[in-house]
């Protein structure tokens, strides 16, 4: 019995961090901050993988913070493939992966990465987290309403969802991954021929 708990305890956490129950759990700063809830977990929605169940959808219309402090919109991002990837620092994988995504952020002519904090803290708790984790190359960007995870039905961090250059879902990846990988370079890539890579 005691090994079917262990088991069980290490698919969720491989699976990556409930917004909502973490969000019940967040104090003041990154470590934690006071949340809001999170949508309910949709039936396509897979544990953790590649999802394309929402492709098409257009990116979200919201309004989120730069790193300093300065409010614009996520859709400023049209007109050329974006990254976006949703995280927080209590999100163990969400920090397990972020040296990979700013490897990739830090690529001549690579794809732009936005790494968007879920974090409700303040915005510098956010900027210092990156800095002393030696993070180099993402831009700080904060969600503080997670209007991203409710607009694109994300409620587990990390997802990392690749848009168009026209702003069109082409998919989405639940729970952390090396996106340094040859797999995730050949998946990035669909958002330039806008074909399924095989």
């Amino acid at each position: 019995m005691r090994l079917i708990v262990l088991l069980l305890m290490g698919s969720i956490a491989l699976a990556g961090c409930d917004k909502q129950k973490a969000a019940e759990g967040q104090g003041s700063g990154p470590q934690g901050g006071a949340g809001n809830a999170a949508p309910p977990a949709s039936a396509q929605t897979p544990v953790q993988g590649l999802n394309r169940n929402f492709a098409g959808q257009a990116i979200p219309d919201i309004v989120i913070k730069d790193g300093e402090g300065e409010e614009m919109a996520l859709s400023e991002f049209k007109g050329s493939p974006v990254l976006v990837n949703l995280w927080a620092s209590w999100c163990v994988p969400c920090v397990k992966e972020l040296p990979t995504l700013d490897a990739l952020a830090g690529k001549e002519g690579a794809i732009e990465v936005v790494a968007l904090s879920q974090d409700m803290g303040p915005l510098a708790s956010v900027t210092a987290f990156l800095a002393g984790r030696g993070i180099k190359h993402l831009a700080t960007y904060q969600d503080t309403e997670m209007a991203m995870s409710d607009k694109a039905s994300a409620p587990i961090l990390p997802t990392t969802i690749l848009y168009d250059r026209a702003g069109r879902e082409v998919w989405r990846f639940v729970g952390d991954r090396d996106w340094t990988s040859t797999a995730a370079a050949k998946d990035i890539a669909e958002a330039a021929s806008g074909a399924r890579a095989r």
